[in-house]
């Protein structure tokens, strides 16, 4: 009957049908149909539907191997107004846990693209805003991997300003992992490495973070989901493109309630992670218009991990209090974060303070300055002539980290110092990979670079430095590597799973 119909084809449409009912047929029958049934397809354009819904039955067959054939074959359907509806059904095939359909649905994807990009995605999206959750989930992290590897013939302005606007409306309810996902997309995208496009793109962040809320630091979630925000946010930051809504927020509603923070990811220092994004947007703060004000509140932050020394009894010990300890991690974020805002107030501590208060801090200063000169030998003595493979050790990194946030304090503290205080040292914080200077110039300049985020620092060891020197007293953060924790909660509206599950959207096959 086959080869009858082969043979007949382009004459006969009846033999074209009798393929389609081999859907119906036996196993063998079913193989031949998923190879006929694409092949001689544009041949009869008025059975389309019925062609279409016939290779979506074999999709669906008990037998593996059918369904793979079926599959490969998809994107020979996708022609004309055809393919939205192709790249739609292949998106729901995404919730398949073979493996190999799994990568058959990728390859059929990437093929379709490459026919017409704007159509794929409609599919895409379409599944994406209106599909179950795991088609949803899939067709995320398709695009989130599989859009860099498509050439420049593919990716047109055009085709990014669709992702751009379809993705503004998946923004509108999404989890936290969705939301970094997304925000990998677009950062990845040609069109918005431009100042104008990072510039967007932190306006959606910022949307997302709903900077204009109440802060409230006892629910997990509104912690996380700033944090999870700002962190999208930083890479974004450069000379052009300002952090100050953001470093604005974090003065006025963070610094406040920093020992009232409340996290969901367990072990986390949530405020150190805190301390350590405001360090890294104060940089790039733009005019703000409370200055002064919230410089206040982050050097109120600063003299609480900044002790006064212990009172000395008359023989010159000390009257039995007991040694402060010495929060370098903290003060490194904290003095960086003052030193960047200082100088775009660069009297503060002269004018706006009185004489009292400047005496009492920078008395703090020269305690502080003293244990880190202690320590800041030790650690040189302790790493002295290593090099290699012992400093990759557990203890030397503890160690080589530790140097570097003791070095950073030292600077900005000899800064402080001057008379008038001055703010003109430069230093690189200590999670942070050392860059070349022309480097950073010519960003400075064009401000062309990439908004992906930055690789990762090495994770730093889960120690607290004080568990190998004992005087003085002093700490380090055991948590010395770069932010990054689990993913976890939800962003904006009422929704259940995460950081809100957007509704039961589980419909079966809607092909």
């Amino acid at each position: 009957l086959y080869l009858h119909a082969l043979f007949f084809l382009f004459q006969h449409k009846d033999a074209y049908q009798a393929i389609l009912d081999g859907v119906k047929g036996g196993a063998k029958e079913k193989r031949l149909a998923a190879q006929f049934i694409p092949k001689f397809f544009k041949h009869f354009p008025e059975l389309a539907d019925s062609a279409i819904n016939a290779q979506l039955d074999l999709c669906e067959d008990e037998d593996v191997s059918i369904r793979r054939q079926a599959i490969k074959e998809l994107p020979q359907f996708a022609t004309g107004d055809n393919l939205p509806r192709v790249a739609d059904i292949l998106t729901q095939l995404l919730q398949s846990d073979d493996s190999a359909e799994f990568n058959l649905v990728n390859n059929a994807l990437l093929s379709i693209f490459k026919m017409d990009a704007k159509g794929t995605l409609g599919g895409l999206f379409s599944q994406i805003l209106q599909g179950e959750d795991i088609v949803r989930e899939r067709a995320i992290k398709f695009l989130s991997t599989k859009l860099k590897t498509l050439p420049e013939e593919v990716m047109t302005k055009e085709v990014e300003e669709f992702i751009l606007t379809e993705s503004k409306k998946v923004l509108e309810d999404v989890t936290g992992e969705e939301f970094v996902l997304l925000m990998k997309i677009l950062s990845g995208l040609k069109s918005l490495q431009t100042v104008s496009g990072r510039q967007q793109l932190v306006e959606l962040v910022a949307e997302q973070a709903d900077l204009e809320q109440t802060f409230n630091p006892s629910d997990p979630d509104c912690v996380d989901r700033l944090l999870q925000c700002t962190r999208q946010a930083v890479p974004l930051f450069s000379k052009n493109v300002h952090s100050t809504k953001f470093v604005t927020y974090f003065c006025e509603h963070v610094l406040p309630n920093l020992s009232s923070l409340t996290t969901p990811v367990e072990g986390l220092d949530i405020q150190l992670e805190v301390l350590k994004l405001l360090a890294e947007m104060s940089s790039f703060c733009g005019d703000m218009e409370k200055l002064e004000s919230n410089l206040k509140k982050l050097f109120d932050k600063l003299l609480e991990y900044m002790p006064l020394p212990p009172e000395e009894a008359e023989n010159g010990e000390n009257a039995g209090s007991e040694e402060p300890k010495l929060q370098f991690s903290y003060v490194e974020c904290l003095l960086y974060s003052f030193h960047q805002l200082g100088r775009k107030l660069p009297d503060f501590l002269t004018a706006k303070l009185n004489a009292e208060k400047l005496k009492d801090f920078k008395i703090r200063l020269q305690y502080f300055a003293r244990g880190l000169q202690v320590y800041i030998r030790q650690l040189r003595l302790a790493l002295q002539g290593k090099t290699g493979e012992a400093l990759k050790t557990e203890e030397n990194k503890i160690k080589v980290v530790a140097l570097k946030i003791t070095n950073n304090i030292n600077v900005l503290i000899k800064d402080l110092f001057h008379i008038p205080p001055s703010y003109k040292s430069t230093v690189t914080l200590s999670w942070k990979p050392v860059q070349k200077a022309d480097a950073s110039q010519k960003r400075a300049s064009e401000d062309t670079t990439s908004s992906s985020p930055p690789k990762k620092a090495s994770a730093g060891p889960k120690r607290d430095a004080r568990q190998i020197y004992n005087p003085p007293s002093g700490k380090y953060s055991s948590n010395l590597g770069s932010f990054s924790y689990e993913q976890r909660g939800g962003f904006r509206g009422g929704r259940g799973r995460g950081w809100g599950g957007r509704g039961n959207r589980s419909r079966g096959r809607i092909y």
